[in-house]
């Protein structure tokens, strides 16, 4: 599903308009990024937690030449399935 499929089922679930339904989507991703850019989590309960870690610095291959080289620690976006969304996919 990609994000105008979701505003489309946003729109049909919620019984607004898809011009609505694109902006609470919006509104939604830009809360969640912000929080993640200032170190914070968002916790959806029932569907999951979003949060950064610190990737550790450390020694990768160049997949051209195969040669080591390194790569630079690094915060990355994760995000854990909550109980109920493990449960529903099972």
């Amino acid at each position: 599903m990609n994000k105008n499929q979701l505003v489309e089922k946003v729109s049909a679930s919620a019984d607004v308009t898809k011009v609505a339904a694109g902006k609470a989507v919006d509104a939604l991703i830009d809360a969640i990024t912000t929080t993640l850019e200032g170190g914070g989590s968002v916790t959806l309960v029932g569907f999951g937690t979003f949060s950064v870690v610190d990737r550790p610095e450390r020694i990768g291959r160049n997949p051209q030449s195969g040669k080591p080289m390194t790569l630079r620690a690094r915060r990355a976006p994760t995000f854990r399935a909550g109980k109920s969304l493990k449960e529903s996919v099972n």
